[in-house]
């Protein structure tokens, strides 16, 4: 089967578990599941890829859909346990708020359908890799350097998000800021390690072929830096946050480097 026909269908997928997801979100009042989904989206995606057409499963296509799983269920498995029992997220809330009565039909369209327009063109790296030509995985430095980029990006993801949730289980830590670890070395480890993961994902699929899903990882890193990730949370941080600000002086926003020794002041004009 073509890229274009797989990706099509793909995109049939996402809609109808879109839109099964918007009915559920209705009867709980609860947008927030999207975000639990967003992991799994993939899984289900690329696998149900790989049963549509199984002639184009190789070595390469089956690492993939390995480190996807692992990246999927981890992600998916984290914010169920993180929003079980919460209320529903400020954000969705808000929209909810501002929408009134017509939030049914609005949620929809802002919240699900628009994560599954997202969803299926980040996944287009994950399908492309399963419709190029049928290959052994050789010793080529692609793939191992996708393969060694996944694996910085899921203990970077993985590892922070295990910090912080460890950070915040302690009652002491109350009001405090987490700068050591991994958060030592990037503000943001987790979005820094999602972001990796996709280029891994792209290296691996440009190994078979699919150079031109660039646009994938390229989208991935842009929404995690200016949209979703590091640009609204830290407009929330710096207001909320005491000494977030030298936080900010000493540490990099995103990409992981070696913490300033010192803080640079102001000069006196």
């Amino acid at each position: 089967m073509s890229f274009t026909a797989l990706w099509l269908t793909a995109a049939t997928i996402i809609l109808v578990l879109m839109t099964l997801l918007w009915l559920y979100s209705l009867a709980i009042k609860n947008a927030s599941i999207v975000d639990i989904f967003w992991g799994t989206g993939f899984i289900i995606v690329y696998w149900a890829a790989a049963w549509i057409d199984p002639s184009e499963l190789t070595t390469r296509s089956i690492l993939l859909g390995v480190m996807v799983t692992l990246w999927g269920l981890r992600l998916s498995l984290f914010i169920f346990s993180r929003n079980h029992g919460q209320p529903e997220d400020f954000r969705y809330a808000a929209w909810r708020a501002e929408a009134g009565e017509s939030w049914w039909w609005r949620s929809f369209l802002k919240v699900f359908l628009l994560q599954g327009v997202i969803l299926w063109i980040v996944a287009a790296p994950l399908i492309a890799a399963q419709t190029s030509t049928p290959s052994p995985l050789k010793c080529e430095c692609t793939d191992y350097t996708g393969a060694a980029l996944w694996l910085v990006g899921f203990i970077f993801e993985a590892g922070g998000d295990w910090q912080l949730s460890r950070f915040k289980k302690d009652p002491a830590n109350k009001g405090k800021l987490l700068t050591t670890g991994l958060w030592s070395l990037t503000r943001h480890p987790n979005y820094f390690g999602d972001a990796a993961q996709w280029w891994g994902f792209y290296l691996i699929a440009f190994a078979g072929g699919a150079w031109w899903t660039v646009f994938s990882p390229l989208l991935m890193t842009f929404l995690l830096m200016k949209v979703s990730g590091v640009a609204m949370l830290e407009r929330t941080l710096t207001k909320t946050k005491p000494g977030y600000e030298e936080y900010i002086a000493r540490t990099n926003a995103f990409f992981p480097w070696f913490p300033k020794n010192k803080i640079q002041r102001k000069s006196d004009k």
